[in-house]
């Protein structure tokens, strides 16, 4: 039993440490850029396993230098409540419990801490560490930094990540001249990067435009 106890207390004593390390690498991102995040790591080690070649794009960029429609439409898309919550959209969450439905009801900052230190494995100890460190988040970065980290460096297809790398790859453009259109098309394959293609996605871009609209961009 004695060991037990000895256990446990180191046990608790390695997550507190891990914890604080964690809200310091937040602390950190308040002015520095991540050279890379756990969802890049976790494609690399999966690409070492699977058939064909990996190269990683990635080019971080500050946020005025990415189209303000791409912004306006990643938040349609992903988090209509971005700029009125402060971490967890309550009112998402009860809405997809009532309605039954099985869509997600992560929001920006939930989707960035998950990208900056977890995988994309599902589980329950995940989201539980995950929303420990959604709060520190939205207190320490801000609304517009989450922003620019997030768009920087969400899996925007295979290998690719972050606006810069997205509008290159499917565009041959930058970030900063991406347009209306072509922004929405984008935004609509985040939810899925590796399996939908922009030039598919007519119906939820025309969704995420309408969306737009509706919140006066």
């Amino acid at each position: 039993m004695r060991f037990l106890r000895r256990w446990i207390r180191r046990l608790i004593f390695a997550c507190v440490l891990l914890y604080l390390c964690a809200v310091s690498a937040i602390a950190a991102l308040r002015v520095v850029n991540p050279p890379f995040t756990m969802v890049h790591i976790q494609r690399r080690i999966e690409s070492l396993f699977s058939p064909g070649s990996y190269q990683r794009r990635y080019t971080f960029v500050p946020l005025r230098r990415i189209d303000p429609h791409l912004q306006h439409a990643v938040i349609a898309a992903e988090d209509t409540r971005f700029f009125d919550h402060h971490g967890f959209d309550w009112k998402e969450v009860r809405e997809v419990i009532e309605e039954g439905e099985s869509r997600g009801a992560s929001t920006i900052t939930q989707q960035l801490v998950k990208n900056l230190f977890f995988t994309t494995r599902r589980s329950a100890v995940r989201k539980v560490l995950e929303a420990s460190l959604v709060w520190p988040a939205e207190w320490i970065l801000g609304k517009r930094r989450i922003l620019e980290l997030y768009i920087n460096v969400a899996e925007w297809g295979h290998g690719v990540y972050g606006a810069e790398a997205a509008a290159r790859h499917y565009y041959n453009t930058s970030a900063g001249r991406i347009g209306r259109a072509r922004a929405a098309r984008l935004a609509a394959i985040l939810p899925d990067p590796r399996r939908r293609k922009p030039e598919r996605m007519d119906s939820y871009a025309a969704t995420i435009q309408a969306r737009m609209r509706a919140m006066g961009w």
